[in-house]
């Protein structure tokens, strides 16, 4: 421990350092020796949930020669059941991570990850310096902020929270006990994004009225299980009581756990939360409203097909209006996407591409003196910047919490046929509305408490 904390106030020192000199205060990936990282000097990475999407960040840390990969941990042995019916759990994600080390010996042998069922643990082990937590939504409070308390540094998956009073806990955890935090939002590590909100920013389109933000529509059956509703017995080496978590006790279904939970209000919201954390937050960047949020819900429709199991909105409508007169527009209907209207023309991003009219704004330079947003090119190599270095990522807990609330606030005014929710983006509270306001939280199954 003191080798570490030795060498992250070395680092801090000399960005700080360098800041005095005029140099920039994030230290390139480069010049933390890229391929000449000694053991003791890496970063020592646990992932908490392997499924699918903790399967993909497993591949994406797994390359940077700054991290160690030294547990893993889930609620299920291993199984089919996730993307496209594939494998998944903590013993396929043990023999990943271990087979890529052995890839690199001599030996061609590697036994230095344990898996694990109990989060906890994980975050008991001293030599852990940092987890991603990428489980269900409903998985992710409790151990974000039990992984602030035990000071570790945090990636998180998209959607932040499962609810506002979650977010509004995981983030003032985090602002607490002062560690380093990313959100799995990684568009805000796509350059078309970023060329594109600064653009907006820099009063290219004129004054903004209009934000339009496209996602995609429906509840799909990513895992293969969609035919399988019907209660079933637990499968062996699956610990679903714990997989439930503070959710109610339900009986088990194929259906509703590993990547089909987002369609279950228990443990998701929907296309809405679930790319939610994604195109809204660049909207919110672009707009540079990543501090506060929206004062009205407006014209809320929602669309929620019977189902014996699934229950989120497959088509949604809802505008969220700001206090200067913006109004977002949040449906399945719009353009995949962002667009952001002004006075003067309009820009368009996605994944991988950006757009604007009239045209001649893609030629435009962003002066030295205009605004130019964080720029980060890699996520996951972004965060390990922040760990080492003890700076802010590009997509900070604060900044998630708020981009989500607008999604939160859109599935409680659809659900409940609200015309009209009033809401303080300071005092984080919907005005005159009993109901809407219990519903910024979540009643917890005994024993799990945020406390």
């Amino acid at each position: 421990m003191s080798q570490r904390t030795s060498r992250r106030q070395f680092l801090k020192t000399t960005a700080v350092t360098a800041a005095a000199f005029g140099f920039p205060t994030i230290i390139p990936a480069s010049a933390l020796g890229r391929g000449q990282v000694a053991p003791s000097n890496r970063v020592n990475v646990a992932m908490i949930g392997t499924g699918n999407q903790g399967f993909n960040d497993l591949r994406s840390f797994l390359p940077d020669e700054r991290v160690q990969l030294v547990a893993v941990c889930d609620v299920n042995r291993g199984s089919l059941g996730y993307w496209d019916g594939k494998l998944g759990g903590r013993e396929p994600a043990k023999q990943l991570v271990e087979e890529h080390y052995a890839a690199a010996k001599a030996s061609g042998s590697y036994k230095g990850c344990d898996a694990y069922v109990d989060f906890g643990e994980v975050l008991g082990r001293d030599d852990v310096d940092a987890v991603e937590i990428c489980t269900p939504d409903h998985w992710h409070a409790i151990p974000v902020i039990a992984a602030a308390r035990a000071k570790k540094d945090i990636y998180c998956q998209k959607p932040l929270s499962l609810t506002i009073v979650e977010g509004r806990r995981m983030s003032d955890a985090v602002k607490q006990h002062n560690v380093i935090f990313q959100t799995g939002s990684q568009q805000r590590s796509d350059s078309n994004f970023r060329r594109a909100c600064e653009l907006v920013r820099n009063g290219r389109i004129g004054k903004v009225h209009t934000v339009r933000v496209g996602l995609p529509a429906g509840r799909v059956d990513f895992a293969k299980t969609g035919d399988q509703k019907q209660t079933a017995p637990v499968p062996d080496g699956f610990e679903y009581d714990r997989w439930l978590g503070p959710a109610p006790d339900v009986p088990y279904a194929p259906a509703r756990c590993h990547v089909n939970f987002r369609w279950i209000y228990d443990y998701s919201g929907g296309m809405v939360t679930d790319w939610g954390g994604h195109h809204p937050d660049c909207a919110q960047w672009g707009l540079g409203t990543d501090g506060t949020g929206p004062v009205e819900i407006r014209a809320a429709k929602g669309v929620f097909p019977p189902d014996p199991l699934w229950n989120t909105a497959t088509e949604f409508y809802f505008e969220a209006h700001y206090a200067d007169g913006v109004k977002m527009i949040i449906s399945d209907k719009e353009r995949g996407g962002v667009t952001w209207e002004g006075t003067e023309g309009k820009v368009w991003a996605n994944r991988g591409e950006h757009d604007a009219e009239p045209k001649k704004l893609l030629d435009t330079v962003i002066g030295p003196n205009e605004i130019h947003l964080y720029k980060s090119d890699d996520h996951f190599r972004n965060f390990i910047d922040g760990v080492l270095t003890r700076t802010e990522c590009v997509a900070p807990v604060e900044t998630a919490h708020r981009s989500i609330t607008i999604c939160h606030l859109g599935n409680i005014a659809m659900r409940l046929g609200r015309e009209s929710l009033r809401w303080d983006p300071a005092k984080e509270t919907i005005q005159d509305d009993a109901e809407a306001t219990a519903m910024l939280s979540r009643k917890y199954r005994e024993p799990w408490t945020l406390d």
